[in-house]
């Protein structure tokens, strides 16, 4: 158990939901959400510690470390439309083996992230910690670490890479229903075992997402021209003063 929980919380490690530095929040809060023992969660942090994920302070808590790898430390320079674009190929996939190999377990966990979706509906960031929780589950549903590695590093892009930040949170924080319908549509062919409904449904909502980004990035493009345009005009108009004082 104590090994599952750790390799959870290495999954939100690697996606950026503690970055390096961080606390990580404490055994009584972590134990509520995933639902086991303050002695559980102190196993499964001192696991950690010994793959040099975190550092555990005596009387302080525990803390995130800076990754080894310095791959992992500077993700690639993508725009947004790039990574979804890679999430559109690739996780509709995850999700058909996911409907033909999640355990019970695992699909409690999966309903309680769409749960999650609903309840924090009005709160943008614990709403996009559940959207990740609900991928990354997908992902560990599978069974194949490899697909789990490179869903988190996708999320990994998606939080510490500040255009493709930019540009999801201003999509995010205006599509909350869109999303938990679609999600809903996800889980609800993973429970039915249905791998092609799932693939189709993680398709529809990536596809959707995608448009959504271009919009939104198209916006924020018009916005910045139109500020450079104001600092150019407020450049000129000073210029014009000096001259003609």
């Amino acid at each position: 158990m104590y090994q599952n929980i750790a390799d959870q919380i290495r999954g939100m490690i690697s996606s950026g939901a503690y970055p390096p530095g961080n606390r990580l929040p404490g055994e009584r809060e972590l134990a509520e959400k995933f639902g086991v023992s303050r002695v559980i969660i102190r196993e499964a942090e001192i696991a950690l510690e010994a793959l040099g994920y975190i550092e555990i302070r005596v009387g302080s808590g525990a803390y995130v470390l800076k990754p080894k790898n310095s791959r992992e430390a500077s993700p690639p320079a993508v725009s947004a439309f790039e990574l979804t674009q890679f999430r559109l190929l690739f996780e509709p996939e995850c999700a058909a083996l996911a409907a033909t190999a999640i355990s019970e377990q695992d699909l409690k966990r999966l309903e309680a992230t769409v749960e999650r979706m609903v309840e924090c509906a009005d709160d943008q960031q614990a709403a996009e910690e559940a959207d990740r929780d609900f991928h990354l589950s997908i992902a560990r549903s599978t069974g194949n670490s490899a697909i789990e590695y490179f869903v988190e590093q996708m999320w990994q892009i998606r939080s510490q890479v500040d255009e493709v930040r930019k540009v999801y949170s201003g999509v995010c924080e205006k599509d909350a229903s869109a999303r938990v319908d679609e999600h809903s549509l996800i889980l609800e062919a993973i429970r039915n075992r249905d791998p092609e409904g799932a693939r189709a449904a993680m398709r529809q909502h990536f596809t959707r997402l995608l448009e959504a980004l271009l919009e939104q990035s198209e916006r924020l493009a018009i916005e910045e021209a139109m500020e450079r345009s104001r600092a150019n005009r407020d450049r000129f108009l000073r210029g014009l003063e000096q001259v003609n004082p």
